[in-house]
């Protein structure tokens, strides 16, 4: 009994410190000032951010205007977000732990959320596989054609499937 006590008290301290690996709901709180990684992770005292709910295109990969012209949307998507957050401190709320180790959050700055900026904004889509927080938000930044959705766009997930294959 004694040793079941103890083991269960281990792993809710690893939980609680954000620990106990990927998939676990809680992995804690930061805040700070971000370095923009890409348009959907910042980095605050060393540790990387995933945020939550959305993905952007990657910094390497293209987007097409209407004429056909490539265009590098993940690169312009990590500087608007650098852009939008400054030097402002960046209050992130984790909810998972991904795969690669990373802190999955719900991050804001001056009161806003990163995330919903991003998609409103035409930077980033809607990740619906994890969250439909931002279906609506992606809906009207692609009938205004704002950021991405400009020209056309293949859905990061999908860019980096065919990468790895």
């Amino acid at each position: 009994m004694r040793f079941t006590t103890i083991s269960i008290l281990g792993l809710a301290a690893l939980w609680a410190f954000g620990a106990a690996g990927p998939g676990h709901a809680f992995a804690g709180e930061i805040a700070g000032r971000a370095s923009v990684i890409d348009a959907d992770t910042i980095e605050i005292h060393g540790r990387r951010i995933r945020l939550h709910g959305v993905d952007a295109p990657e910094r390497g990969q293209p987007c097409f205007m209407p004429n056909g012209a490539p265009w590098r949307c993940g690169q312009e998507g990590a500087l608007a977000l650098s852009d939008f957050l400054g030097a402002t401190v960046v209050s992130c709320v984790g909810v998972d732990t991904d795969r690669y180790g990373r802190m999955v959050a719900d991050c804001t700055a001056n009161d806003r959320d990163i995330s919903a900026w991003l998609v409103s904004e035409g930077w980033a889509m809607a990740y619906r596989r994890y969250s439909t927080a931002h279906v609506e938000a992606e809906e009207a930044a692609r009938n205004a054609r704002r950021g991405i959705w400009a020209g056309t766009v293949q859905p990061p997930w999908e860019w980096r499937l065919q990468r790895t294959h």
